[in-house]
């Protein structure tokens, strides 16, 4: 179905080649994952299978790639549209439309197909994905999983005999996420259709798909099977790190494989005592009886009730599913939420009352999107923009930056990076400024396990040594239980649950990390648990 020849690719001003004397082939009907860290190359990979590069991106490509056939290099992606369906990182670039219902129906449009036939296949796509209640809504007004269901439904629409999908779990609650895949995994099955994904959660894929495509990141690829790729790949999902802290003779990938080679281990097993960790009682962010309603939303109120405080020294984990109300609650405590009542306190200010200036000393906000705060022609020229709009000494934000990941070129416009390095460089225009409290809202979006441990670490020293707030909202359950102190539960608007990491998580089989699945009686729920058992019991 897809055949790479000899292929390699470089983008021009790019300081190292993306793609080197890359051979491979996709049967039909197989599920792919490609993997690789943040900014390896994964979205290339894509975007040459459907043509948009070169194409569209510019770019020296030689070899050749063929898709059902057909030549990439001959044909460009609207040539290609009927083969091939694709899901961007950032599904809102690609929404042309304004309805839930409009969007879907667009690419048959496009592709002259009869009205009757059209309707039958919405009807189809809306309930395959659970959206059915949102066809009448405003693309604007969905929460940002929903949106990616969207744009999903729209790629398959059409039918295609290639799906290509970047993140798409990105934005998704673990039940959305699973229902995503488990489709996805069964249009392969049933239909033949041939699926590739590129993803960063391993720990939500790896037990669908049939072989995994590892981006090394210094131009070459290497296929395999899923478990001989995983046996000494050094990206890991924690299952299988957990098996080789346990020296396990498999590698298992799934819970339910997990406990059938290691059937004994959780008896041997003690229950875990957390340390606890002291917390400054300075109260940086309080909200009380606090409701929130937009004009347009189908529900009276987005928040209802909203009750909770945030100490000094603290970081608050924000869950539950999409379309919760997570976005608006971390927009209502920088004054961007149209707040209907109630009372907002952020170190004795109003958030709402504060100019821009103020503002950024008290609370520093990475939206879903952080494009939105990227303003710069460079990554240099954002990282001195930003030095200067903080007040900092020149080169702060830019060590920040060298910190969390590797920077590619310094002269690389911020939107031509990968989704996860611009979430890495708006996260060090925020942290720069040395607000008291930072809200995250989805952090990990793009980004890879070690660019994750990077992050975990400088938000806990931020929070347990600089003794300032971190507020995060986040799908990504095991960020929550590498970094968490506390855990709030949203649902419909309204708080259901408030307590520890460990209580949250454990309480709750759709959200509990996968250490805490494989050892559900332990109260373990991250292999660094794991693995300071076992040093001390040595």
């Amino acid at each position: 179905m897809i055949t790479f020849s000899n292929v390699s690719l470089i983008y021009p001003n790019s300081e190292r080649t993306i793609v080197e004397s890359a051979s491979f082939s996709v049967n039909e009907g197989e599920f792919v994952l490609l993997m690789g860290h943040t900014g390896a190359g994964k979205s290339s990979v894509l975007k040459l299978i459907n043509g948009l590069v070169p194409h569209h991106t510019g770019g020296i490509l030689t070899g050749e790639i063929s898709v059902a056939g057909r030549s990439t290099r001959l044909l460009k992606p609207g040539e290609l549209a009927d083969v091939v369906g694709i899901v961007g990182q950032n599904p809102t670039n690609g929404f042309v439309s304004d309805i839930v219902e409009d969007e879907i129906a667009f690419g048959l449009e496009t592709l002259g197909i009869a009205p009757d036939v059209m309707r039958k296949r919405v009807e189809e796509v809306l309930d395959l994905l659970a959206l059915a209640s949102l066809r009448r809504r405003q693309i604007s007004e969905l929460s940002g999983g929903e949106q990616q269901r969207v744009a999903i439904a729209a790629a398959l629409v059409t039918n295609p005999k290639v799906l290509l999908l970047d993140e798409p779990t990105s934005a998704l609650d673990p039940i959305a996420a699973e229902d995503v895949l488990s489709i996805l995994h069964r249009l392969v099955h049933d239909l033949g259709l041939t699926v590739i994904v590129a993803e960063h959660r391993l720990e939500r894929v790896i037990q669908f798909v049939d072989r995994i495509i590892l981006v090394h990141g210094d131009g070459t690829l290497e296929l395999g099977s899923t478990t001989h790729i995983l046996q000494n790949s050094p990206i890991a999902p924690p299952l299988v790190e957990l098996a080789r802290t346990l020296q396990l003779p498999e590698i298992p990938l799934s819970i339910r494989e997990f406990r059938k080679i290691a059937p004994h281990l959780e008896n041997a097993m003690q229950a875990f005592q957390p340390n606890s960790v002291e917390k400054d009682n300075e109260k940086v962010l309080t909200m009380k009886k606090v409701f929130a309603s937009y004009q347009d939303a189908e529900r009276t109120y987005a928040l209802s009730d909203i009750n909770l405080t945030i100490n000094a020294g603290e970081i608050v984990a924000l869950m539950g599913r999409n379309g919760a109300g997570k976005t608006t609650l971390l927009k209502a405590a920088v004054g961007q939420a149209p707040i209907t009542s109630g009372e907002i306190d952020i170190s004795g200010k109003n958030p709402a009352r504060l100019n821009d200036q103020e503002l950024i000393s008290y609370v520093g906000y990475v939206p879903q999107e952080p494009t939105d705060l990227l303003y710069g022609h460079s990554i240099q020229e954002e990282c001195e923009l930003s030095d200067r709009d903080n007040a900092v000494l020149s080169g702060t934000t830019l060590k920040m930056y060298s910190e969390l990941m590797a920077i590619p070129s310094l002269k690389a416009h911020p939107r031509d990076i990968s989704e996860g390095q611009r979430l890495g460089l708006a996260l060090s225009i925020i942290l720069s400024a040395s607000p008291k409290i930072v809200i995250l809202d989805e952090p990990t979006r793009g980004l890879d396990y070690e660019a994750k441990k990077v992050l975990v670490a400088n938000l806990k020293r931020i929070a347990h040594q600089q003794q300032r707030s971190v507020f995060i909202s986040t799908h990504d359950v095991e960020l929550v239980a590498d970094v968490a102190d506390r855990v709030i539960f949203l649902a419909d608007g309204e708080v259901i649950a408030d307590g520890t990491t460990r209580q949250v998580l454990t309480a709750s089989p759709a959200f509990a990390p996968q250490v805490a699945k494989a050892l559900p009686h332990t109260q373990w729920l991250t292999v660094a648990e794991v693995e300071r058992h076992i040093h001390e019991v040595k």
